[in-house]
């Protein structure tokens, strides 16, 4: 497969997961209060996942996500330059899929965009690195078997939703930098000021998963 496809995949996968899922964080006015929004947040996350592993796995690996793509390059599933070409993807497609919700609903309803917990910096990045490891661990566990192919999207689609059940309270649950780039971007203020932590956490969670990895797999 083409390098170009993959990164086209990639583009099209991230798309699709802000669109979507942030697109129904937003319009259900998602916030911190276990409601309805809460639950279907959560699900649009996974439900995302699942959609785009059967669909644009087979080109990809459906990344769609930084902190993923850190794993797998740090566990060896892939080279520098490649490891690049999907964080650009990734983050163009976020962007994208951002501006187009934008154009649909206007920034009132905030885009999906996530905030820091309890207003610290400190709090919010340890919340978002453990959850990140989590999905990431998972992932590189159920793609470990090529046995596991065929399970493998209902297993990280619903990985995915377990961390946004318990992060949405926190932070919004980011666990993926290009899904908070892209609205935080469009939306700007406060949401663009507080970024960098939801790229830093999830970055820093993918790459303590794939060590941990490494070490339980290692003879």
């Amino acid at each position: 497969m083409s390098s170009m496809k993959k990164y086209c995949a990639e583009f099209i996968g991230t798309f699709v997961l802000v669109f979507v899922a942030c697109g129904v964080a937003a319009v259900t006015g998602c916030s911190a209060e276990a409601n309805a929004a809460y639950i279907l947040t959560a699900l649009a996350f996974g439900l995302v996942i699942v959609a785009m592993a059967y669909s644009i796995g087979n080109v990809s690996g459906c990344h769609i996500n930084p902190a993923v793509s850190i794993g797998i390059l740090i566990n060896g599933g892939m080279s520098v330059a490649d490891f690049i070409g999907y964080v650009i993807s990734q983050c163009l497609g976020a962007i994208c899929g951002a501006a187009v919700l934008r154009g649909l609903i206007g920034t009132s309803m905030g885009l999906g965009c996530n905030g820091l917990y309890d207003g610290s910096v400190p709090k919010s990045l340890v919340i978002e690195i453990i959850l990140t490891c989590i999905f990431v661990l998972a992932i590189l566990g159920v793609t470990s078997k090529v046995e596991n192919s065929h399970v493998a999207g209902l297993v990280i689609g619903g990985a995915l939703t377990l961390v946004h059940l318990l992060g949405i309270y926190f932070t919004g649950t980011s666990v993926n930098p290009a899904r908070s780039l892209g609205p935080a971007l469009l939306l700007g203020g406060d949401s663009l000021k507080v970024v960098w932590v939801f790229i830093v956490g999830p970055l820093i969670g993918g790459a303590l998963a794939a060590i941990i990895w490494k070490a339980l797999k290692s003879e």
